[in-house]
């Protein structure tokens, strides 16, 4: 896809790895409708987009809304005469065994990432449908593919939105619109708590810069890459998890102290 002049509405556009996804889509040429939930950090990067002379414009809107959700359809159809891409960035993590996780947090994670992304695909579908080359990337995770210990709630909102990348780029392999789906491993970002920068530490888990991620995001866009893993090791233990599951589990099996003492020290801290 060539992104010069294409519009895209880009969610979570505040957030660290959002930030660098407009960054890079407006160094290709891209007009962006950005979209979060915080104004101040939303306002911020749009004035400092705007002074690359590309088009950007922010909406302030919490996915989990329905009306929200339903006013940013309703711009993102009429915006500069209807979005190309539909960017799915917004999504939250805990770090946190499963028994000390509250009910009303585990909602609020599914809602945000799942069902917001699924809702807001399905309002703006028709719409894309009509447009001669379109798109709708979902941003994933690594955790999505690997069960990994403290991060149960997270890693299967992640999966899910695999599994739906998958099944809605099945559904639409006969329209115009593409859907591509780029999952990170772990990525240096606000959202990080000293907790899971300690855990990584302890694991030896690298983690990228969010800049790797944006230029993986629009090299999926510019050359139709339907499914992007990011990092060496982890693209071969999402292989091994894959194939020889049980490996991977006498592996965290190994590491499960760890996990869980510094999953029982973020608990405490909140």
């Amino acid at each position: 896809m060539k992104l010069d002049g294409t519009r895209v509405l880009l969610t979570g556009a505040a957030g660290g790895i959002g930030a660098a996804i407009a960054k890079e889509l407006t160094s290709q040429g891209a007009k962006l409708l950005l979209t979060g939930r915080r104004a101040e950090p939303l306002a911020a990067l749009q004035l400092e987009l705007q002074g690359t002379s590309c088009t950007v414009e922010s909406v302030t809107a919490d996915l989990t809304d329905p009306s929200a959700r339903a006013f940013l359809a309703e711009i993102a159809r009429k915006w500069q005469g209807g979005i190309d891409v539909l960017i799915h960035n917004a999504g939250d993590s805990d770090f946190v065994l499963l028994a000390d996780q509250p009910e009303i947090r585990i909602a609020q994670l599914i809602e945000l990432n799942v069902l917001a992304p699924i809702l807001l695909t399905r309002a703006l579908l028709p719409l894309l449908e009509t447009r001669p080359e379109a798109c709708v990337l979902n941003v994933g995770s690594i955790l999505g593919h690997i069960g990994h210990p403290g991060f149960a709630v997270y890693g299967a909102s992640k999966a899910a939105l695999a599994a739906f990348s998958e099944a809605l780029r099945r559904e639409c392999a006969d329209s115009s619109v593409r859907v591509l789906y780029v999952a990170p491993r772990a990525t240096r970002t606000p959202l990080n708590s000293a907790a899971v920068v300690a855990l990584n530490e302890a694991l030896g888990a690298a983690s990228d810069a969010p800049e790797r991620v944006a230029q993986a995001v629009v090299r999926a866009l510019r050359r139709n890459r339907k499914r992007t893993l990011i990092g060496w090791p982890e693209k071969l233990f999402v292989r091994i998890n894959a194939l020889l599951p049980g490996i991977v589990d006498r592996s965290f099996r190994a590491k499960l102290g760890v996990v869980r003492e510094l999953a029982a020290s973020e608990h405490e801290s909140v």
